[in-house]
């Protein structure tokens, strides 16, 4: 059963980490502000995995000016992309062995 969790992401076991790929998954980019409403997440809370995401070269991070006011856009790396897909591979995969025993 061990053995079923090898292709397990530990970069994707929070929460909050989980969320955040799943929405740049299935967007393109997606700014601060909307990805912290989504997730209902804080300002640090948000700050500190999009950061360990980035870390890891899962995320990109764009940060602009529109006007005056500063505007911080993610999206995901075609790395992040891969291990997101061999993560959630590896769930489905767990969840199929576990209801075969």
């Amino acid at each position: 059963m061990i053995q079923g969790l090898n292709g397990i992401n530990k970069a994707f076991e929070s929460k909050a980490r989980l969320g955040i790929m799943s929405v740049l998954m299935v967007n393109e980019s997606v700014d601060f502000s909307t990805l912290k409403s989504l997730l209902s997440l804080t300002d640090g809370n948000l700050a500190s995995h999009t950061r360990s995401l980035e870390e890891l070269g899962y995320i990109q991070c764009e940060k602009r000016f529109i006007g005056r006011k500063p505007n911080t856009t993610f999206s995901v790396t075609q790395a992040g992309s891969e291990a997101f897909k061999a993560h959630l591979q590896a769930l489905e995969d767990f969840l199929k062995g576990s209801t075969e025993q």
